[in-house]
């Protein structure tokens, strides 16, 4: 199936691309290890079936350092030993923003105080902000079937330029 929608190739389209890598890049800029941040977003993709997201996060992933088998094991991250206390709290966080129709209260206030108890205010601003980005980024890939498989590390960076 080919994309519905080249959204880059639209002059609105180029230009809301461009200002939310912008706006993305708050976050990657923020003192939230950048792993944190593309296990996050690997995680929010799987669940919305975003197949250029997955692409994307499991490619950065490996870019900043991280191995295979945490990359694989992300979409099954609760019955797994190899994510820290903080990471399972933000890959709940991931999960329960994404998920925000599924439970009467969005973010339980368990997965809440474990985000609290690990990171500091500008971090959890930053996966605040992260779990909005990419479930928005995951809607506009999504909507136009904009698939996976051809992104390259970097390759989001170049948007800005």
């Amino acid at each position: 199936m080919e994309p519905r929608f080249n959204m880059f190739g639209n002059e609105l389209g180029a230009k809301f691309a461009k200002r939310f890598a912008n706006a993305s890049m708050v976050i990657a800029n923020s003192p939230l290890p950048k792993s944190t941040q593309e296990l996050m977003g690997l995680r929010a993709s799987q669940i919305n079936g975003c197949g250029w997201c997955v692409d994307l996060h499991t490619k950065e992933a490996a870019a900043a350092g991280e191995t295979a088998l945490r990359i694989n094991l992300v979409a099954a991250w609760r019955e797994t030993t190899v994510f820290t206390e903080a990471e399972q709290a933000a890959l709940a966080l991931a999960e329960e923003g994404t998920r925000l129709a599924d439970a009467d209260q969005g973010v339980s206030d368990e997965t809440w105080a474990q985000v609290c108890k690990h990171y500091d205010d500008d971090q959890i601003a930053a996966m605040v902000s992260l779990v909005a980005m990419i479930n928005a980024a995951n809607r506009l890939a999504v909507i136009v079937h904009q698939k996976g498989g051809s992104y390259e590390p970097g390759m989001f960076d170049s948007m800005l330029t």
